[in-house]
């Protein structure tokens, strides 16, 4: 018998601190080179989408990776990247840590229409509302102190 996978996920990260760092500009260019990136590791990228400051993918990884590896490289490799090419230059971060949840493949279609969907979506709540409302929706434990990392000033 032969070995067979189709491991789709939805993945969600942000920059540090939340920072408005992916501009118009530069967004497309950020999205191919994660588009890139993720064919290197055997995976495909269904859908990529998000706002200012943060992203949604839609993907298929390859089932001889974790997805803990393959976020990492994605997230370290588009930050060396983003920090040569985007305005925002030297400080631009991804906040440490992300959400996956698996994507059953009747549903597809319907997380592609959300992450295609992100401007409406933020128009009536913030990002923080929705990556909470997806970790209770996946029924995911968390202290809310400690979702975000906190910018200390002084």
């Amino acid at each position: 018998m032969g070995t067979f996978t189709r491991l789709t996920y939805h993945v969600v990260f942000s920059t540090r601190y939340r920072r408005k760092l992916i501009q118009k500009e530069f967004q497309e260019r950020l999205y191919e080179y994660i588009g890139g990136i993720i064919r290197f590791h055997k995976g495909q990228l269904i859908e990529i989408g998000g706002m200012e400051d943060h992203l949604h993918l839609l993907v298929i990884f390859s089932p001889a990776r974790s997805v803990s590896e393959t976020v990492r490289d994605i997230k370290a490799n588009a930050s060396r990247w983003a920090k040569k090419h985007a305005a925002t230059g030297f400080g631009f971060e991804w906040q440490k840590g992300y959400s996956a949840f698996t994507v059953s493949y009747p549903q597809l279609e319907a997380v592609r229409r959300y992450i295609r969907n992100q401007p409406a979506h933020h128009r009536t709540r913030t990002f923080r509302e929705e990556y909470i409302e997806f970790l209770k929706q996946h029924r995911i434990e968390f202290d809310a102190r400690y979702l975000f990392e906190t910018e200390h000033q002084g």
